[in-house]
């Protein structure tokens, strides 16, 4: 089994989370693959901005680890992910969905539509639970 450790945002915007659909037509959220030391809150940083096509983003703290396993057809075994995520906000209004990253579409979602929307429970999850740190966060900032 190939073991990946990969690191993503959850991204919100006031009262919206970012989301993107994949080709498959899965919504997820932005993450990818930690190669050559890289630390995970860089990787993040810059698989958001990447897929996203946001130009700036900011961490506010850390929002929780997922795992899965599927079944690689191109590598011909099991691949399984650690994804360490990362809780983001931005002011930004503009964002140009990565199409070459396999993404047909995403945006910013209210927190309930983005909900109902999302593919996987873990990922509906951990939405919820970094929605109600960020108000949390936030506030305390205010």
């Amino acid at each position: 089994m190939l073991i990946r450790e990969c690191a993503g945002g959850v991204v919100f915007k006031g009262d919206s989370v970012f989301i993107l659909k994949n080709e498959k037509e899965e919504w997820v959220l932005p993450k990818g693959v930690i190669r050559n030391n890289e630390l995970p809150i860089d990787v993040a940083i810059r698989r958001v901005c990447a897929e996203t096509g946001l130009k700036s983003v900011e961490v506010l703290s850390t929002a929780g680890e997922t795992s899965y396993e599927f079944y690689s057809v191109t590598r011909q075994r099991p691949v399984f992910n650690k994804i360490t995520w990362y809780l983001m906000t931005t002011s930004e209004e503009e964002f140009n969905i990565s199409k070459e990253d396999g993404f047909v579409d995403g945006g910013f979602f209210p927190i309930d539509k983005a909900l109902e929307m999302i593919t996987y429970s873990q990922d509906k999850s951990l939405v919820n639970v970094s929605y109600f740190k960020y108000k949390t966060l936030t506030k305390a900032l205010a």
